[in-house]
């Protein structure tokens, strides 16, 4: 069965942490010091957010699936629809081991599609990225999204995004 993923970006972890816990009427499944996720199953939603220097707001939005069949099928539908398709492969992001592929609406919103596979100590550092996709950069900055694609580029040229 697949999941709704909405991932927002947050100034202020423990305030968000509150105000969505009231509305959802539950506490998260994960929290982290600039992390947290809600697993619902009403509505049936991975709900995350975060602040890692980004932009509040909504960050991107996804469809998580239970088996990798079931990937394969979201994957084949994302080639009908046309446009560009990265398929990034098996990452580690969001403090989770996960193969996705990503690909924008028609209005730019970036849309991820994952099996996640384990779970991973650290948010993640991006491995097995190839094309940029930056969601809400801060006016000024070039820093990149950590759980979307990204440019490769060379190691003096890296930002310290997710890197602990």
């Amino acid at each position: 069965m697949k999941r709704m993923h909405v991932h927002v970006a947050v100034k202020d972890i423990s305030q968000s942490i509150g105000f969505y816990s009231a509305l959802f009427g539950a506490e998260p499944t994960v929290v982290k010091s600039d992390y947290a996720k809600w697993m619902l199953d009403d509505p049936r939603v991975n709900f995350a957010i975060s602040s890692r220097d980004r932009e509040p707001g909504l960050d991107h939005l996804g469809i998580q699936v239970e088996s990798a069949e079931e990937l394969g099928e979201v994957y084949g539908r994302l080639r009908k629809v046309g446009g560009e398709v990265i398929e990034q492969g098996q990452t580690v992001c969001c403090y989770a081991k996960s193969e996705k592929s990503w690909i924008d609406d028609p209005a730019g919103i970036a849309w991820e599609t994952f099996h996640t596979t384990g779970e991973s100590i650290v948010y993640g550092d991006g491995t097995g990225e190839r094309t940029a996709r930056v969601a809400h950069e801060k006016p000024g900055e070039t820093q990149g999204a950590c759980c979307a694609p990204q440019p490769q580029i060379v190691p003096s040229e890296a930002s310290n995004c997710c890197r602990s």
